[in-house]
């Protein structure tokens, strides 16, 4: 965790990306899970980011074509009392 001006921060790490037909299973329930709270139908082809919320056994699930900057994947972490790793920054920022 990190402190911040009183507020503690989990650090989220990229766990992968991956297409809807080829994520491993075991972070299946979490996608569909997130698709249910977003009311959004999964494509096979949707690509999908996985994050894990270091010191926590939390996943985060991010819906690539949801966003069109890497700033309102930040203020969804945000509201999660995460940041996201400087490496797994900039692996997303490929994907947006």
């Amino acid at each position: 965790m990190i402190h911040k001006r009183g507020v503690f921060l989990f650090v989220a790490s990229l766990a992968g990306v991956f297409k809807f037909k080829e994520l491993p299973e075991k972070y299946g329930p979490f996608v569909q899970y997130k698709a249910s709270i977003e009311n959004k139908t999964i494509k096979s082809d949707d690509e999908v980011a996985i994050l894990e919320i270091k010191g926590t056994e939390s996943l985060h699930v991010l819906f690539l074509d949801s966003y069109t900057d890497f700033k309102q994947i930040e203020e969804e972490l945000k509201t999660a009392d995460a940041k996201i790793n400087h490496s797994s920054k900039q692996v997303l920022e490929g994907y947006l």
